[in-house]
């Protein structure tokens, strides 16, 4: 893979490492809010800003060795996002009164893991899309 000018996958690379980097700024005030009463509620937290380091070095130096690190992370963000959705659907199961329309209102945010999992995604599709 050899950038020489701004082509479409660098720059949908760029734009997927810049959403990983505000999904982490809305997923931590999320968990912490909860008081990371799970552990892996912090996955999200940790692994969104790695997916956002690891996006800018491969945007700015353009190395093989990122270029797989990359293709691995967004792989790793779809399945955690889907694992998250799972686990946020399952959450607002355990409120009081279980799927009612109310519980997805004041509980874990369903719509967010699916969030996480589009934009690796779109990723993906920087990647295949070549």
């Amino acid at each position: 893979m050899v950038w020489t000018d701004w082509t479409l996958d660098r720059t949908l690379v760029l734009f997927t490492s810049a959403a990983y980097l505000l999904v982490a700024v809305q997923v931590t005030m999320s968990h912490y809010r909860q008081n990371f009463h799970q552990k892996i509620m912090l996955a999200p937290v940790i692994s969104a800003p790695l997916y956002f380091v690891v996006g800018i070095a491969l945007v700015l130096l353009n190395r093989s060795w990122l270029f797989t690190l990359f293709h691995i992370c967004m792989w790793l963000g779809v399945l955690s996002g889907l694992y998250g959705f799972y686990l946020h659907v399952k959450g607002v199961g355990k409120r009081v009164g279980d799927y009612a329309p109310r519980n997805f209102l004041i509980g874990p945010p369903v719509v967010m893991p699916l969030l996480y999992t589009a934009i690796g995604l779109l990723g993906l599709i920087a990647i295949y899309g070549r």
